[in-house]
């Protein structure tokens, strides 16, 4: 993604598509050629990680990640130059900063982070592994991005509104709806947080004679 948008100069919204399709097939592949099996991957002498507190160690590690990212934004050389490398790349290429390293370390970071969401989903919650189990939930961190305009709190605060509203629909899953529509709620809470958000966004930018 970052050689595609940094390198070729290519839209990001262009170059996130390749990898994300090929992360799928390539998982469905090495399901079938390494493990044998097809569809979901159980092993009953899999451990699940350990909970503290009822909760995982990675949940832990992701309050943290929240902490650790705000003063690293605000407070950091490192990030702040970072921010000046997302917003303007040519500007802070001008004060001698190289864009593309801060850019494949910011990718290489959220992998990482990524791969620890994932080692939750699948060691957290359950003890298997199966496909498409992430079930679209990468696209609704990016809204959270969106919403929480790419700050780590407000990230946080719009990770928890879809997080509850899956939980939502969990429970009324226990009242008797259809399984159908209790999924859709995490994504109707997306769309809506993005309509507004979107309508927002449009009215302060609007120029003051329009509104008349």
């Amino acid at each position: 993604m970052t050689t595609g948008s940094s390198a070729a100069r290519a839209s990001r919204a262009v170059a996130v598509l390749p990898p994300n399709l090929l992360a799928v097939g390539l998982t469905s592949f090495l399901l079938r050629t390494v493990f044998g099996v097809q569809g979901t991957f159980d092993d009953p002498s899999l451990a699940g990680l350990p909970l503290v507190g009822g909760f995982s160690p990675l949940a832990y590690v992701a309050w943290a990640a929240v902490g650790v990212a705000a003063l690293m934004l605000s407070r950091h050389v490192w990030g702040l130059r970072l921010r000046g490398v997302g917003k303007a790349p040519q500007a802070a290429a001008t004060l001698g900063v190289r864009p593309a390293r801060y850019q494949y370390a910011a990718v290489l970071v959220s992998g990482v982070l990524c791969g620890l969401a994932g080692a939750q989903l699948a060691l957290g919650n359950v003890t298997l592994f199966s496909e498409n189990m992430t079930a679209g939930r990468g696209w609704i961190a990016v809204v959270a991005v969106m919403l929480g305009r790419a700050l780590p709190l407000g990230v946080l605060l719009a990770a928890l509104l879809f997080g509850l509203a899956e939980a939502a629909g969990f429970r009324l899953q226990g009242l008797g709806l259809p399984q159908q529509a209790t999924d859709a709620a995490p994504y109707v809470v997306t769309l809506g947080a993005l309509f507004l958000t979107t309508a927002r966004r449009r009215r302060r930018t609007r120029p003051a004679g329009a509104a008349s």
